[in-house]
């Protein structure tokens, strides 16, 4: 097989939603650094929603970044969570992978904290070819080729290769 077309995992992003900043924030971020062992970032809001009370600029979330060994063993740990099964709409069309995980206690090692509460978490998956940098450089960024672009079905196939996940059709 040709070693450009052999599929990775560029990046794992763990958020967690809150709409409002203060206390319920920083619980968020708690269990974010529980569950990946990173500090957690601010996500700030892009618009203001009188009707919502958030401002622009106003801490509304948090998120983390893993990359490497890190994201693995993220992904190891969620699909467990989820039982290694997840519906096929999951993943989207350009080659990415997202899912919802309801209460951060179905973890392992992970128990209920009623300082904490239950905060439920989102995590992306991107997956990326050898010489997809070509896009991100700054110097001569170009776009990537039709032909090396990552369609549903490869990363079905990677996710059930890798990590013995079941996709099924909803």
């Amino acid at each position: 097989m040709n070693p450009m077309r052999e599929l990775r995992i560029a990046k794992v992003v763990l958020t967690i939603g809150v709409g409002e900043a203060g206390e319920r924030l920083a619980k968020a971020e708690s269990v974010l650094e529980k569950i990946s062992g990173c500090k957690p970032t601010r996500t700030l809001s892009k618009s203001t929603n009188r009707d919502l009370g958030i401002r622009l600029g106003m801490p509304i979330g948090c998120k983390v970044t893993l990359r490497g060994t890190a994201a693995e063993k993220i992904i190891k740990e969620s699909l467990w969570v989820r039982e290694n099964r997840l519906p096929n709409y999951c993943f989207s069309k350009t080659g990415g992978l997202s899912f919802g995980i309801p209460d951060y206690t179905g973890y392992k090692n992970e128990s209920y904290d009623p300082d904490i509460g239950i905060f439920g978490l989102d995590i992306a998956i991107a997956f990326e070819r050898p010489g997809f940098r070509v896009a991100r450089r700054k110097i001569t960024s170009k776009r990537v080729g039709k032909n090396h672009r990552i369609n549903a079905e490869e990363c079905q196939e990677f996710m059930q290769k890798k990590f013995a996940l079941e996709v099924f059709k909803v």
